[in-house]
């Protein structure tokens, strides 16, 4: 085995009675004791850790300066994520000097929402300029690509097949669905339907609600759920709500100018009353038709099951575009209640997982009225390729 090799490997099983018989030096020695504060770690049962951070903010900000010297952000975003549950350092994130420190992401964000009402005065300046961070740059990510799907969708679901006037005409579409009707004889095409331009409409032509599950499994959903509800707030041509709920509902729309706001408005945690939030939200709804309404829930409902299962079948039977994500985020298959999933399915209304990335599309699909059950399919099928 080459020296590399062997080194490589002192470094993934680390400690010094790890068998490679490879010593370390220099920055090699300096990351891998920044591994061991954290990995070498023993539980809670009160042995001697052969690491650890200990329960001081400087000396925790230090390790963090340090692993973000010697590993990559994705790398680093992971680590703090570990200290906090391994290490228990949530009590440390209340103080500023840790906050300013850390590497921001969704995760460190949901937990810094979950200590919002008790955290000092003092870190609550660094904990704000911390989601600042996250937000904006989840919105560089995100807000073009969600608007440019929801304004084409919105201009597609528009259009007529019966235009009125020769000005309404798309006549490049309409030479696109017609080819088949092609002369070459002529060398021209015999329009066999006509599409016309949709007219630009200033009124609302949507309305959405966003339902939103504050309970602590949800912490990334809410993140992202609250960035994604103040871009299509800015929308003239839709008109979004966004409540969040636990065993209470919260109305939170007058806050989508500001999703920073809007999250500390929030407060991860406590029991899940869905069928609440659902009646709430159905008095939100004043065009049913047109209208949109997401759930985001693991769907553990602590309230009236059956409740909430009749008004979901109201809702669709109004003609609500019904939407349940059982996760707004990136981290993979989520925990919920199936039986609850397979009751809502077999009523048309499927609950499936979403990312981030997804969403605009989703968007899209749901503002066209297609059917919500095939275009998941879809969309694990291009993500499988």
């Amino acid at each position: 085995m080459t020296d590399e090799r062997l080194r490589r490997w002192r470094l993934v099983l680390g400690g010094d009675a790890d068998g490679t018989g490879c010593a370390l030096g220099g920055v090699d020695a300096q990351m891998d004791g920044a591994l061991a504060a954290l990995y070498n770690a023993g539980g809670t049962d009160g042995r001697e850790r052969s690491g650890g951070l200990g329960a001081s903010a400087p000396r925790v900000a230090r390790w963090l300066g340090d692993i973000r010297s010697y590993f990559p952000s994705t790398v680093v975003q992971v680590m703090q994520k570990d200290a906090v549950e391994r290490l228990n350092l949530t009590r440390l994130l209340l103080e500023p000097e840790m906050l300013e420190a850390v590497e921001p992401d969704v995760h460190l964000v949901g937990t810094l929402l979950s200590l919002n009402r008790v955290m000092p005065e003092k870190a609550r300046e660094s904990a704000r300029a911390l989601v600042r961070k996250v937000v904006s740059e989840l919105e560089r990510r995100l807000v073009q690509r969600t608007k440019a799907a929801v304004t084409g969708a919105l201009d597609r679901s528009a259009r007529t097949h019966r235009p009125k006037r020769v000005a309404d005409i798309d006549w490049d579409r309409t030479i696109r669905a017609n080819l088949k009707n092609y002369l070459p004889e002529r060398n021209t095409v015999v329009p066999s339907r006509l599409v016309g331009y949709g007219r630009r409409q200033r009124a609302v032509q949507r309305e959405v609600v966003l339902c939103i599950d504050q309970s602590g499994s949800m912490a990334a959903s809410v993140v992202y759920s609250s960035v994604f509800g103040a871009v299509l707030a800015s929308m003239r041509s839709l008109r979004t709500s966004l409540v969040v709920f636990d065993t209470a509902v919260v109305d939170l729309t007058d806050q989508l100018h500001d999703p920073v706001e809007l999250l500390f408005g929030t407060q991860l945690g406590g029991g899940t009353d869905i069928n609440r939030a659902i009646a709430y939200s159905q008095g939100l709804i004043t065009r049913p038709t047109d209208s949109i309404f997401i759930l985001i829930s693991d769907l553990y409902e602590g309230g009236v099951r059956e409740e909430m299962l009749r008004r979901v079948a109201q809702m669709t039977a109004a003609g609500v575009q019904v939407i349940v994500l059982l996760a707004l985020s990136d981290e993979g298959a989520p925990f919920y209640d199936h039986e609850n999933a397979a009751a809502l399915a077999a009523m048309g209304v499927p609950a499936f997982a979403c990312t981030p990335d997804a969403f605009p599309g989703l968007m899209a699909a749901a503002i066209e009225r297609r059917d919500i059950g095939q275009w998941v399919e879809r969309e694990l099928e291009r993500t499988a390729t």
